[in-house]
Parts: C-alpha cells; sequence; structure tokens
C-alpha cells in the first residue's frame, strides 16, 4: 500500500464526525512538528504533566479506552497488571501491523509520528515505564523514515529525553526495524524478535508480559491506534472521550476497507454506533459495491476473523455484538467480497498467507496450516474430491477443536456460535488459517462442490511386458 497513500486519502474526510486521531490528515504536512504544535500538538503530554501519574492513569482508566490491535483489552487496566515494586520497566509499541487488510496503522505513522510520539509519553509517565521501544515493521519505510524524523525533532526540543518540559521525567524511545514476519503481532514474539531472537511466541505463564516482559522486566505492550488516542484523552479529559460512541465501546476507531467496493480506504468512525452497512455503503465511508453488484460475504476485523454475511450487516462496529455474532472486530479491517467472487479462492489466498508466516513452534499450526493449504490448493485446482472437503474440516479440529464461530444467519439455518474459538496453539496464527476455510465452507459449500469430483481420479498406468 506504500504508494497508494493520495488514493485513499480522500477516506479520512470525516464530514461533521469527530475526529480523535485523525485531525491532522487534511494537512499535506501533518507529519511535521511545525505542523503538529499549531495544531495543538504535545499540550495533552503538558498537561499529563502537570498531573500526577496515577491521576493520569485514573483519566485513561475512566475513559475506557479499548486496545486498537486486536484483543481489544482496556489500556488503563492492562497497565496496571504490572508488579509493584519491581523496576524498570519498559513501554513496547506494537507497530507491526501485518494483518491483511489492515493498514491504518501504517498511515497514523506515516501522516502523525508526533501524536504517536506523545501518546508513548504519556503512556510512560502514568504506568512509570522508563523506557519506549517503537516496534515497526521493516516493509513500512516511510513511516520508518516519518517516525526517525519526528523523534530527532522531539529531541531536539526537550520532548523527548532528560527532564521533559522542564520536569524530572524522562523517557529515551527507541526506534527499531522489524524484520516482516507476521507472527510478532503476537506481543511476546514481538518481544522475542525485540530482544534479537527469532520471533516466536512464549509460552502464556509464565511469560505475561506485564509481568515478565522485555529483558525479563515488566513490560506494557500497546498499538500505535491505542497510543495515539492518549494526547486526546489528556488534553480534553475522559468525559469528552466517552462523550463520543457507546458505553461499552467509547471514542472512534480507524477502519481499513478493501476489496470490492467503490471508494476503499481508511475512516474514522464513531465507535460502537456506526454498523457494517454504514461503513459498506455509507455516502461518506465507501459508497457501496463496485461496479453495481450485490455484496456476497465481508471479512469484519482482518484476515483472521470468521466471514459475515449481508444478513449482518446492520451489527453495529462493537467487539461484543460482532462476538455474539460469531466474529471479532480484530484489527479493524474489513474486506469485501462482491457477488464475482470466487470463494474458494477467496479463502485459498488467506490460507497461502497463514500457512506461509507460520513459526513453527506450534505443531498444529506448522503441519494444519500446511496441510490445509495443500488440500484447497487441490480442491481450487479442480483435482480434489469431496472427502477433501470433510478433510479440510477434520484438520480445522486438530487446530481449532470443538465449534468453530461462523456467520449466523436465519437465512442459511445456521446457529451462532460465540467468539473466541477454542485453540491447540499458544498463538492465534494457526486458527487463522481454519477461520476462512470454515467460514467458506460453512457459507458457501455448494461452490466447493462445485470444484470437486464425487470420487478420486484413478489413473490407469498401461503395463507392457519385459523386453517388448
Amino acid at each position: 500500500m506504500s504508494g497508494a497513500g493520495d488514493e485513499i486519502a480522500v477516506g479520512f474526510h470525516a464530514g461533521d464526525r469527530p475526529r480523535v486521531v485523525t485531525s491532522r490528515f487534511e494537512h499535506a504536512d501533518s507529519h511535521t512538528i511545525d505542523r503538529y504544535l499549531a495544531t495543538g500538538g504535545y499540550e495533552g503530554l503538558r498537561a499529563a504533566l502537570e498531573r500526577t501519574p496515577e491521576e493520569v492513569s485514573a483519566e485513561v482508566k475512566a475513559s475506557t479506552l479499548l486496545g486498537r490491535g486486536g484483543a481489544g483489552f482496556p489500556a488503563g487496566v492492562k497497565w496496571g497488571f504490572t508488579p509493584e515494586g519491581v523496576w524498570p520497566r519498559y513501554l513496547v509499541v506494537n507497530g507491526d501491523e501485518s494483518e491483511p487488510g489492515t493498514y491504518k496503522d501504517r498511515l497514523l505513522m506515516e501522516r502523525d509520528p508526533h501524536q504517536l510520539i506523545e501518546g508513548s509519553l504519556i503512556a510512560c509517565y502514568a504506568a512509570g515505564l522508563s523506557q519506549c521501544f517503537l516496534y515497526v515493521r521493516g516493509e513500512m519505510p516511510l513511516a520508518h523514515e516519518r517516525i526517525a524524523t519526528a523523534l530527532n525533532e522531539a529531541y531536539e526540543l526537550g520532548y523527548v529525553g532528560r527532564g521533559i518540559m522542564g520536569t524530572d521525567f524522562s523517557v529515551d524511545v527507541v526506534l527499531h526495524w522489524g524484520a516482516g514476519a507476521y507472527v510478532v503481532g503476537e506481543e511476546t514474539a514481538l518481544i522475542e524478535s525485540l530482544e534479537g531472537e527469532r520471533g516466536m511466541p512464549r509460552l502464556k505463564p509464565p511469560y505475561f508480559p506485564a509481568a515478565i516482559g522485555l529483558y525479563g522486566q515488566p513490560t506494557i505492550v500497546n498499538n500505535v491506534e491505542t497510543l495515539s488516542n492518549l494526547p486526546f484523552i489528556a488534553s480534553n479529559g475522559s468525559d469528552a472521550y466517552t462523550a463520543i460512541g457507546t458505553a461499552t465501546s467509547p471514542g472512534t476507531r480507524m477502519v481499513a476497507v478493501s476489496g470490492h467496493v467503490v471508494r476503499p480506504g481508511v475512516f474514522e468512525i464513531v465507535n460502537g454506533s456506526t454498523t457494517f452497512r454504514d461503513i459498506i455503503y455509507g455516502e461518506e465511508f465507501s459508497q457501496g459495491i463496485r461496479d453495481g453488484n450485490e455484496l456476497k460475504a465481508f471479512v469484519p476485523g482482518g484476515g483472521s476473523a470468521p466471514w459475515f454475511v449481508e444478513d449482518q450487516l446492520d451489527i453495529p462496529f462493537e467487539g461484543k455484538e460482532a462476538g455474539q455474532a460469531g466474529s471479532m472486530l480484530g484489527s479493524g479491517a474489513v474486506m469485501v467480497m462482491d457477488s464475482e467472487t470466487d470463494i474458494p479462492a477467496a479463502a485459498l489466498t488467506l490460507v497461502r498467507f497463514y500457512a506461509h508466516e507460520s513459526c513453527g513452534k506450534c505443531v498444529p499450526c506448522r503441519e494444519g496450516g500446511t496441510w490445509l493449504l495443500r488440500i484447497l490448493e487441490r480442491v481450487c485446482s479442480g483435482h480434489g474430491t469431496t472427502a477433501d472437503l470433510d478433510q479440510l474440516l477434520q484438520v480445522g479440529q486438530s487446530i481449532c477443536p470443538g465449534d468453530m464461530p461462523h456467520a449466523a444467519s436465519e437465512r442459511l439455518g445456521l446457529e451462532a456460535v460465540p467468539f473466541p474459538y477454542k485453540m491447540t496453539t499458544i498463538c492465534f496464527v494457526g486458527p487463522s488459517a481454519y477461520a476462512p476455510v470454515h467460514s467458506a465452507l460453512t457459507l458457501f459449500r455448494d461452490e466447493f462442490e462445485a470444484k470437486v469430483t464425487a470420487a478420486p481420479t484413478r489413473i490407469t498406468i498401461p503395463v507392457t511386458a519385459a523386453g517388448s
């Protein structure tokens, strides 16, 4: 997406909608220190430093700011998990945005890097964190360049480093290049990578990062968008933040829409009350399905989320509502498929990604993902059988035993299975490979059956007499 910045910028024109994290995106120089300071930059940090860390932490907790990296856990509560009296403790910023269909964090880093830096500093102050590590995916060169420039500017003006803004608060910020592995989006795998090891998830327990994280010390891992909300909260207070959205999902949220829509892009929506119908068909958002086609299915929260169909369009973009319907909001990526979509091929594209990105630590993921890929490739190439379709589900059961969530629909006679699902792996990479297979097979089995034969194809090899 690195070359598409100007094309998707139209998605940021918010009209009368409140904007918390994209308010500067309308300016071509939004990434510069001059623009940032001219639009209230670092005033949130200044306001925070005039209060005690405990007061700032309580303000963030009162805002019920939910994590934007996928889990949706309240940020203020997460900060409180660090053990008392254990020092030093660190902040790790997860900028390794790798989920298929997701590109919101990249734009935050490219277009408003100072906002991320300010949010990181507020988090460090509130939670008593002595150093910040910005871990950014290696395939985002512009984001690295913009953040590096912003850090240099912030150090020069005294917003980062020793004695910030004339106080006794001091924090250093380190920018780290990731190697481009999807699995390090999982926080313990990211910490392994940051330490110079191969990016593989750690067992939890005992390695809960808040207790045993980077270099064995208490560590808070927060997403880019999560931290970018903090300057607004510090400047305006939790009441102003919770006045936006709903009681269970306050504030705004960035949603990346891709696929078969008239206008793909990133949109800052009002959290909890905006529906998927609004996002896909709304004139201020994606403006409907391309070429006048009908909607076939959509992925509500990035490539690892179970799919929804037309019956789920009126579900609000709210974690609890999406979970009860059998999916998740995940990384905030909505991937739209129209009536012309080859569903088995779409599932294959996602399975290929997750099978390739398995770190290999868990047998169900390493082997199961590979077998899902092989079987689905056989089906899509026209060499599969009906037995292969059942085999896909059996392999998936080794990764996600029991009932798998799906897009429940009265029209299809399905019963809702709420998210999350059970899994036999350490992290979500393995289940992510099975989610598109299960969704596609559950909702569109007829398309798979159209690609297979009833029985295996038998090849007869003629036998010739010796010496003939």
